[in-house]
């Protein structure tokens, strides 16, 4: 039986993003890494945004970058000036080749296409057995999300960001290139938080997403619905679509750290990476692996790793509140964008904000709605 020091048990964004940095420190050259997964990510399957200031790693796989966003409901419109920041899309087929070839180069990095079916710590190292294989290791970080763990669990609130995403081409030149729409609630609500979101790559040529933040999925003909809705309200009556995409995202501020172990670390949407209240996944997953590297240069017990941050109870807040009234999602972005610095808003949910420059934040929002989830939040602890 093959033992390796690491395995990597699911290569989704968190642990390519983690094997990468693993290879560009040059501090893992000696350690023997297996990375385990049935799918072999050679499909376009999502689309990743994040903002940034200074230049990234991820340079050479960035293909757009906005400067501005527009932010909408029903009652208004309003253009946000992102600097000093820069709202930036990554395809998932082009990160997915960047890492592969890059790990493909290393000697000490190996593949396996099979499902993971067991994963088993011991008293000195880690059993992991694929359909047909079994290693050992002396650590795992696993990206494989226990979905019925979660909502198995009553005690923490758990929604989802779902969404269908058309990218179309149109005869008519109705997009504005350089501004993407970061959210747009005037569509129906319908009882939930529901918004479009659009990435727009040319006159002629953009990414819809018809989203929501809820906690029921929706027959995959509502979505598409009302992306027609939309395209017919931009003025189009001409178009073909060239991709689609489709995901579900869990939010929750469930504790996900208390499942490590010493030799097992949970990573990605199994570790808790996703941010909480927005659904964002590459910027938060960007931050924690590259924490994660410093981390086990110098400690083994992954029970260490995580930090428990006051952003951690700010997400708290807001999904205790669409959890309750799921339609007040809108009133809630709405109150922050109208008025609020969209430099300052972009810093606090990148949780790089001083305790003045949250509360800065915070005020904008409807103050009744966060006092009552402020004293229900209790329960929680």
């Amino acid at each position: 039986m093959k033992h390796y020091n690491y395995i990597f048990t699911g290569t989704g964004l968190a642990a390519l993003m983690t094997v990468y940095k693993m290879t560009l420190s040059g501090k893992f050259t000696n350690k023997s890494i297996l990375l385990v997964d049935e799918s072999s990510k050679k499909n376009n399957d999502r689309t990743w945004c994040f903002w940034k200031k200074e230049p990234s790693i991820w340079e050479e796989v960035i293909t757009q970058k906005w400067d501005y966003a527009l932010f909408a409901n029903e009652n208004f419109r309003r253009n946000l000036n992102l600097e000093p920041y820069q709202y930036c899309k990554i395809k998932g087929i082009d990160f997915y080749q960047f890492v592969f070839e890059a790990l493909s180069k290393a000697k000490n990095i190996s593949f396996l296409n099979e499902k993971v079916t067991n994963i088993n710590e011991l008293e000195t190292h880690v059993y992991v057995s694929t359909e047909n294989k079994a290693f050992t290791c002396d650590q795992v970080f696993n990206s494989i999300y226990n979905k019925a763990a979660l909502e198995q669990q009553s005690k923490f609130p758990v929604l989802q960001q779902h969404f269908i995403g058309w990218q179309i081409q149109s005869k008519e030149a109705v997009f504005q290139a350089e501004v993407p729409t970061f959210m747009d609630f005037s569509v129906a609500q319908k009882g939930n938080t529901r918004f479009m979101y659009v990435l727009p790559f040319s006159e002629n040529e953009a990414l819809l997403e018809y989203t929501l933040f809820s906690h029921s999925l929706l027959e995959n003909s509502e979505y598409e619905n009302e992306i027609v809705n939309y395209i017919q309200k931009l003025g189009i009556s001409n178009y073909k679509i060239i991709e689609k995409e489709q995901g579900s995202i869990p939010m929750s501020c469930y504790p996900f750290w208390k499942k490590n172990t010493r030799r097992v670390l949970n990573i990605g949407t199994a570790g808790g990476w996703t941010k909480a209240s927005t659904g964002y996944t590459f910027k938060n997953s960007d931050k924690l692996s590259s924490r994660l590297i410093h981390f086990i240069e110098t400690e083994t017990d992954f029970r260490k790793f995580h930090r428990k941050s006051k952003f951690w109870f700010y997400d708290l807040l807001l999904l205790d509140i669409l959890d309750k009234e799921n339609e007040k999602g809108s009133r809630i972005f709405s109150s922050m964008f109208k008025k609020g610095n969209p430099a300052l808003i972009f810093k606090f949910l990148d949780e790089k904000t001083s305790l003045v420059e949250d509360i800065q934040v915070i005020l904008k929002c409807p103050k009744t709605l966060f006092i009552k989830a402020l004293f229900h939040s209790v329960r929680y602890f």
